[in-house]
C-alpha cells in the first residue's frame, strides 16, 4: 500500500486542470480535497486540518489570496502553494510574503509540483516552527477572554457587546462546559456595574435545604445553629449582579420567591418579615430544556419568562469545529505558563489536531481544556504534540477524514473521472484504516474480497 503523504486541498475552478492533478496524486500517495472556489475551501478550511493546500490565485469570488491568509490563520504550520498563469508572478511573490510555501506557474510540469510538496513537507517536519495562532487572533475575535471565529460566535460576541450595556435579565442555555459562567462573567465585567459585585451561585451544587439560605440570607435565631444574621447572595450583589447557575434544579418553593423578588425587587431573609429592597441584575443559566420541565410541571413558566428576557444560547463545541485550533493553542499557552514557563514552541502535529477536531467533545470547552492541561502533564520537555500523545478515546475516534462536497459545476462535469477518483480515494482510506488488510478493507466498504482485489488493480492501486 502506498504511504499516505499527507491531506491535500486543492483550490482550482478550471475543472479540468483541478481533477487530473486531484488524481495524479491520489495516485502518489496523497489523500485529496478539491475546491471550485476560495469560499468553499474557507469552509473546508473551518473544519479540517489539512497539511496542504493547493490554490490558483484567480478565483471566482474569494481568490486565492484569501484562501492563504484564512489557511495560515487557522493552522501556523499548513504548507500553502501558489498557482499563479503568466504575468503573474509578482501576486505570487506577494502571496509567499503573506504566508505561501512557494508557487508554480502555468502550465506547470507534475513532477515540479511533486518536488515542491516533497521538499516543503520535509522543511515542515525538521523545522521547530510556532506552532498555531498569532496572538493577535486571541484580541480580534474575542469579547472580555473568550474566543472564537465561527459565524455564530461572531454573532454572539455582537449580541454581548449589545446587551451588556442594558440591565435587562439574561437567560443563558447551552451544555454542560460550554462556558456560560465565562460569558455572564463578560457581560458583568463590560457593563455599567462593572465595579461592583459579581455573585455567582450554583443552584445545582447547594441541597435544597441550604440554598434558600444561600440566596436570601438569615436573620440571628431563624433556626437552630443561628447565632448571627448572615447576609445572602441577593444582598451580596445589590447593585452588581446575580448569576444563577443550574437553575432549573430550582425547587418550586424557591422558584416562586424569586419570582417575587424578580417582579418587586424585594425579598425577606429567612426568619425575618422585614422586606429588603435590592437593585441587582440576574443572570440566569440552564443546560436543561426548560420549555420541557415546564410542559412535566416542574418549572414555573411565569419565572421562564421572566427569566428569558434576552435569551442567549451558547453552541456546542462539536458545532464550533473551526475554533478549535483557537481554544487548543489558548489553552497550550495557559498551562505552559502555570507548569512550565521556560518550555516554549510546543507544536501539535496537524494528524493530532485533526483527531482533536474530529472528537465530539460532549464535555465541550471544559473537557477539551483538561485533556490539553492533561497532555502537558504527560509530555514534559516535548516540543511536538503527536496523536500518540492524545488519550485512548480521541486516537481512536475514526471521523478524521473528509471527503468533497458533491457540487455539480455549471458547466457540467466528467462523472465516470470524478466517480473514479472518489473510488480511488475511498478504497485508499479503507487500506489505511486497515493497515493495508484487503479482507477488513473489503468489509468496510461492504464489499467482496474479490470485487476490492478486482478494483485495486484497475485503479492502479498497490496492496
Amino acid at each position: 500500500m502506498t504511504e499516505n503523504k499527507g491531506h491535500i486541498l486543492i483550490v482550482e475552478d478550471e475543472s479540468a486542470l483541478r481533477e487530473i492533478t486531484a488524481e495524479r496524486l491520489i495516485e502518489h500517495g496523497y489523500l485529496v480535497t478539491q475546491a471550485e472556489t476560495g469560499e468553499t475551501a474557507c469552509e473546508l478550511l473551518a473544519d479540517f486540518a489539512f497539511d496542504i493546500v493547493i490554490t490558483d490565485l484567480r478565483l471566482p469570488g474569494m481568490d486565492g489570496m484569501a484562501v492563504i491568509e484564512k489557511a495560515r490563520e487557522l493552522y501556523s504550520e499548513i504548507i500553502a502553494v501558489v498557482v499563479t498563469g503568466y504575468g503573474t508572478v509578482q501576486d505570487a511573490v506577494a502571496a509567499i510574503k503573506r504566508g505561501a510555501s512557494d508557487f508554480v506557474t502555468k502550465p506547470f510540469q507534475f513532477d515540479h509540483l511533486l518536488h515542491i510538496l516533497a521538499s516543503t513537507l520535509e522543511q515542515r517536519r525538521l523545522k521547530s516552527e510556532n506552532a498555531y495562532l498569532r496572538s493577535q487572533l486571541e484580541e480580534f475575535y474575542g469579547f472580555q477572554g473568550i474566543i472564537g471565529q465561527d459565524p455564530t460566535m461572531v454573532k454572539l460576541f455582537k449580541v454581548l457587546k449589545t446587551v451588556s450595556s442594558t440591565t435587562s435579565t439574561i437567560l443563558l442555555t447551552g451544555e454542560t462546559g460550554t462556558g456560560k459562567e465565562l460569558v455572564a462573567r463578560a457581560i458583568h465585567h463590560n457593563s455599567p456595574r462593572a465595579k461592583q459585585k459579581f455573585i455567582p451561585l450554583n443552584c445545582g451544587a447547594i441541597p435544597e435545604t441550604l440554598l434558600e439560605d444561600e440566596l436570601f440570607g438569615h436573620v440571628k435565631g431563624a433556626f437552630t445553629g443561628a447565632i448571627a444574621s448572615r447576609l445572602g447572595r441577593l444582598e451580596q450583589a445589590d447593585k452588581g449582579t446575580l448569576f444563577l447557575d443550574e437553575i432549573g434544579t430550582m425547587s418550586a418553593n424557591l422558584q416562586s420567591k424569586l419570582l417575587r423578588v424578580l417582579q418587586e425587587r424585594e425579598f425577606e431573609r429567612v426568619g425575618d418579615t422585614h422586606s429588603i429592597k435590592v437593585n441587582v441584575r440576574f443572570i440566569a443559566a440552564t443546560n436543561s430544556d426548560l420549555a420541557e420541565m415546564i410542559e412535566d410541571g416542574r418549572f414555573r413558566e411565569d419565572l421562564y419568562y421572566r427569566l428569558n428576557v434576552i435569551p442567549i444560547h451558547l453552541p456546542p463545541l462539536r458545532d464550533r469545529r473551526q475554533d478549535i485550533p483557537l481554544l487548543v493553542q489558548r489553552f497550550i499557552n495557559k498551562h505552559r505558563q502555570e507548569q512550565d514557563p521556560s518550555r516554549s514552541d510546543i507544536r501539535i502535529s496537524q494528524e493530532a489536531m485533526r483527531q482533536i477536531m474530529a472528537f465530539d467533545w460532549p464535555g465541550n470547552i471544559r473537557q477539551l481544556e483538561n485533556i490539553i492541561e492533561r497532555i502537558l502533564v504527560l509530555t514534559p520537555g516535548q516540543s511536538q504534540i503527536s496523536i500518540s500523545d492524545l488519550p485512548l478515546e480521541l486516537q481512536q475516534t475514526n471521523r478524521a477524514t473528509i471527503s468533497s462536497p458533491v457540487a455539480l459545476p455549471e458547466n457540467g462535469i466528467d462523472l465516470h473521472n470524478y466517480l473514479r477518483s472518489l473510488e480511488r480515494e475511498l478504497i485508499r482510506q479503507a487500506l489505511e484504516q486497515t493497515d493495508g488488510n484487503p479482507n477488513k478493507a473489503a468489509e468496510l466498504l461492504n464489499i467482496k474480497r474479490t470485487t476490492f482485489i478486482e478494483k485495486t488493480k484497475r485503479l492502479s492501486l498497490d496492496l
